[in-house]
């Protein structure tokens, strides 16, 4: 069977469930494994080159919607006749159930459901061990700095944040991504600043423009310096590789409650 993948959190679940193999191209945007990077790039996965992929004949191209725009990508796949799944993960279980659809399209049900329990099992142990945290800090995750957007409740982050042993503080609002002011900001006075800025790599990140907005001074994550630059491929893809952030981020907050799951070189290795 000849895959494409048109969405980096789509490449990552076919490497989770060990189906990399069947990959023939890519969109520009999936920059993970490096052993992938040979195979044909087919245009950012807001503008796919549907032609080329088209003349690829795939049995079957793994579209999503997890990114405004993508709708197009869609269309044209219907319009074309060409083979496809559409995934939309908005929470960690989805991520799991996507694992499993994927795995009877490709005739892999039964190692796809091995590896969704093993992806859940995971969660869990990190389930048990943040709910022995007494202290959970309050996060403010940034995944865009002008104009500011956040993770609401109905997203990963905010479930990565709990198991982590800590919480989103925007966790109340029911939206998957949510525009705040930095009013709102300074109003809950986070403990960390998680800055994951999408599709920009960590060394362009800024914290000092962060530390110099008005009012931001007085911050707490920011007097006590508590301001993360995260990896944004581990953090804003809706795939099985949020367990290594999830590791990452246990392990920054919590060095002492989360030793041994920490110790991990990884969690897809």
């Amino acid at each position: 069977m000849k895959i494409i993948s048109i969405c980096p959190s789509n490449t990552e679940l076919c490497v989770y469930l060990g189906a990399d193999d069947l990959l023939i191209a890519l969109d520009d945007y999936s920059d993970w494994p490096e052993h992938l990077q040979s195979l044909p790039k087919l245009g950012p996965d807001l503008s796919i080159r549907m032609d080329r992929l088209e003349a690829l004949n795939p049995d079957l191209v793994l579209a999503s919607l997890s990114v405004p725009g993508m709708e197009k990508n869609i269309a044209e796949l219907e319009k074309r006749n060409i083979p496809h799944i559409i995934f939309n993960p908005q929470s960690l279980d989805d991520i799991a159930n996507d694992l499993i659809v994927l795995g009877e399209a490709l005739g892999m049900k039964e190692d796809a459901e091995k590896r969704a329990g093993q992806f859940l099992a995971s969660l869990e142990e990190f389930r048990m061990a943040a709910s022995k945290i007494k202290h959970k800090p309050s996060l403010y995750w940034e995944w865009w700095p002008n104009p500011l957007f956040t993770p609401g409740g109905i997203n990963w982050l905010t479930e990565i944040s709990r198991l982590a042993g800590a919480y989103n503080i925007f966790e109340n609002i029911e939206l998957a991504s949510v525009q705040v002011t930095s009013d709102d900001v300074i109003q809950h006075d986070p403990d960390y600043i998680c800055l994951a800025w999408v599709g920009v790599p960590e060394k362009k990140v800024k914290p000092d423009l962060v530390k110099k907005r008005k009012g931001w001074g007085e911050l707490q994550a920011v007097k006590n310096n508590n301001i993360f630059i995260l990896e944004e491929p581990l953090y804003c893809r809706p795939s099985p590789r949020l367990l290594e952030g999830l590791h990452k981020l246990a392990g920054l907050l919590h060095p002492n409650e989360f030793p041994l799951l920490t110790s991990s070189k990884g969690a897809l290795q």
